[in-house]
């Protein structure tokens, strides 16, 4: 079987919680999850000379995968945020201005990645910086060959209608939630049902697949010729919410690379969240029953 060389583009940075700090950010998370599913994971992404930056470097070797497209930025410290769990686990973000991420940098590893991955992750967030935009989108162009999956990820006000459309005609493959759709329904001029409004945006961008994730009610996947719906897995005790999303999107990704069909797509994928939403942090162990590349 091929192996499967996948990137995670954007932010690293540490969810802060009220007891501990967890090495996160919405892209290594993914390319994290697509490493334990049996794929080559690389984060592409900058962080700051200074102690989380070194921890951060660490705590992700140890998760091994590949930091050599990780660039360091000497003037503006690593990425955090403060993670804010309501009774449910779900989390709520707060972001500071102006870190290391702010000032994606490209390194040579980096763009010599662009030729090189099967598929790629970004987001809305990391381009909340003129600078980190154009990075993200360099490599995006340099990158024909690659599935580029774009995870919306909508947080705080850090994202406009510009941005989001520039991502879409970026992508191949989509990524929200059903509060996100939401949010840009009325940007894009989206009625109708859940089902109607991410279907518009599949036909109008010309994607690939189209998921709509529903916490614990779900999802929703819209293919080339087919779309499926899930109605979630029980969880018994949630821990957190924090990566499950993230772990979801690795699934669909890989799952689109195999060919395999929508149905087995989105079976794995709710599964696989569903045990994120059981542990702690955005990267837990992850069983061997998982691995969808032996």
């Amino acid at each position: 079987m091929k192996q499967f060389f996948i990137a995670g583009l954007g932010e690293i940075l540490f969810d802060v919680l009220a007891d501990s700090e967890e090495i996160g950010g919405a892209p290594v998370n993914f390319a994290y999850h697509a490493g334990r599913l049996g794929a080559d994971g690389a984060a592409i992404s900058t962080i700051g000379d200074d102690e989380r930056g070194r921890r951060a470097s660490k705590e992700l070797m140890n998760r091994e995968l590949c930091l050599s497209g990780v660039s360091i930025d000497c003037d503006h410290e690593t990425g955090y945020v403060e993670a804010r769990l309501d009774d449910q686990g779900v989390a709520t973000y707060y972001f500071p201005d102006d870190i290391a991420w702010d000032h994606l940098k490209l390194n040579d590893t980096a763009m010599g990645f662009a030729s090189q991955v099967d598929a790629v992750c970004f987001g809305t967030l990391a381009q909340r910086s003129e600078q980190s935009r154009k990075a993200i989108h360099t490599f995006l162009d340099a990158a024909p060959q690659a599935l580029k999956v774009y995870d919306m990820n909508l947080r705080q006000l850090f994202y406009s209608k510009e941005i989001i459309a520039e991502s879409l005609k970026r992508a191949d493959v989509l990524k929200l939630n059903d509060d996100e759709i939401k949010v840009i329904a009325p940007m894009f001029g989206l009625q109708g049902s859940e089902r109607d409004m991410l279907k518009t945006l599949h036909d109008e961008f010309g994607l690939k697949c189209s998921v709509l994730t529903r916490g614990s009610n779900g999802s929703l996947i819209i293919g080339a010729d087919d779309e499926v719906e899930h109605p979630g897995v029980e969880i018994k005790e949630i821990a957190d919410t924090i990566g499950a999303g993230d772990s979801f999107t690795a699934s669909v990704a890989i799952g689109l690379l195999l060919d395999h069909s929508l149905e087995e797509i989105s079976e794995h994928a709710n599964r696989l969240a569903a045990h994120v939403c059981s542990c702690k942090g955005a990267m837990p162990a992850i069983p061997n029953e998982f691995k969808l590349i032996k």
